[in-house]
């Protein structure tokens, strides 16, 4: 399977056919639906013979939605397939090869999305307003009555936000809705283009009570939100093993899936092994989810983040735990970590863009890397081993989005001895 969950075949002349809805080891009947100088595109129209982790997909709007790829999967087959892609870009683009591959970090299949942006378009054909994912390689959002992969009491939720938004002013210009849910309460952030009336807040705040979440109003950019109804709204996850609450702002990055995260922490900080005394960078902290951790181990850990309004959200968290954890504001793209002192050890955990200025320069005893982008994280780990002297002593991938073929995952690196 690729990276977009479609299955990979070769014509007899070696030219590349990526295939949705077929997994590896299948035979299928095909019908191209793009052909290209290197690659073709195709469909699977009939199975010769089917895969042993092929399953019937569980939700219905599968293959029209573009949340998942890969339902059609068992989960063994899918998190088989996330390896085996990390595996081939760290040989392929990185040359570097793991000296183990980590046991492979998962949690539940279904619920574990505590974080989405649906939109919501209104469609008059279709009966109004429709309230969703967008369809798969599509500008369209999907006519979507449940969704498996939310929570059940946000999936609840389609039908009557469609019936809100139906009845509000603003129903044709309200482009999306997202949804964090915390451990203590649910948000929802309504973005909206045009004023909002009186009517228009008596609906929110009816629906707010009815269905018990937290509406939050966003008439401009991320900035511009703030709670509605009720005024006063926080959000906190908890990472129970370090003794950590995390308070957040729905806006506010965080992981979609609590369950793996927190499986995540623990395994980042049983490589990382953390001792009291050690000074740690833990780069793109964000709101301290790795280094309050730290903190808690009682090494001696500064955070380096490039917004400085999740910086002095990080240093309220750390404050709120009763943890001594340093935060400062850093643009990362062009790291100066030498105006700190010398680390012994870093977590880095960036975006999808990779952390290449920072491998370039980190001279640390020991990095873990967790990362969203194996093509990204592949470019990074041939730096360090290749020029910066370190060897990539361990490999696996965090099964963050089930059913998707998204690949997180998380690497450890030690510096050789000379």
């Amino acid at each position: 399977m690729d990276a977009e969950g479609r299955g990979v075949a070769r014509k007899p002349d070696g030219k590349v056919v990526f295939v949705e809805g077929a997994l590896p080891g299948e035979r299928a009947e095909v019908r191209i639906t793009t052909g290209g100088a290197r690659f073709d595109i195709a469909r699977a129209t009939r199975l010769l013979t089917q895969s042993p982790g092929r399953l019937t997909p569980r939700c219905p709007h599968f293959g029209t939605c573009g949340g998942c790829a890969t339902q059609h999967a068992d989960l063994a087959t899918q998190v088989a397939a996330k390896q085996d892609w990390l595996l081939q870009n760290l040989a392929r683009i990185g040359k570097v090869e793991p000296e183990r591959v980590l046991p492979i970090v998962m949690g539940e299949e279904w619920g574990y999305r505590h974080r989405a942006r649906l939109s919501v378009r209104r469609v008059e054909k279709k009966g109004g307003v429709m309230v969703g994912f967008r369809e798969r390689r599509s500008t369209y959002v999907a006519d979507m009555r449940e969704c498996p992969v939310l929570p059940p009491r946000i999936s609840a939720l389609i039908g009557p936000l469609r019936d809100l938004i139906e009845r509000l002013s603003v129903r044709s210009r309200l482009p999306q809705v997202e949804v964090a849910v915390g451990d203590n309460a649910a948000a929802l952030v309504f973005r909206h283009l045009l004023p909002l009336t009186e009517a228009d807040l008596a609906h929110f705040r009816q629906f707010a009570d009815q269905h018990g979440v937290h509406v939050w109003l966003q008439p401009g950019g991320p900035d511009s939100a703030h709670a509605f109804h009720p005024a006063q709204s926080e959000l906190y996850y908890e990472l129970a093993e370090f003794g950590v609450r995390l308070y957040f702002r729905p806006t506010d990055f965080t992981q979609v899936n609590h369950v793996v995260n927190r499986l995540l922490v623990g395994r980042a900080l049983e490589l990382l092994d953390a001792q009291p005394g050690e000074r740690i960078a833990d780069l793109f902290c964000g709101l301290g989810n790795f280094s309050l951790p730290i903190a808690r181990r009682g090494a001696q850990v500064i955070g380096f983040e490039g917004s400085a309004e999740l910086v002095e959200r990080a240093r309220s968290n750390a404050a709120a735990n009763g943890l001594v954890a340093q935060f400062e504001a850093m643009d990362l793209s062009a790291p100066n970590l030498a105006a700190y002192g010398r680390f012994d050890k870093a977590l880095i955990d960036p975006p999808r863009q990779g952390a290449i200025e920072i491998v370039k320069s980190l001279d640390v005893r020991r990095i873990v890397y967790v990362s969203c982008d194996p093509a990204t994280l592949a470019r990074d780990a041939g730096v360090l081993v290749h020029t910066r002297n370190y060897r990539l002593v361990a490999a696996g991938i965090v099964n963050m989005f089930p059913h998707t073929a998204h690949v997180e995952s998380i690497t450890l690196f030690e510096k050789e001895k000379k």
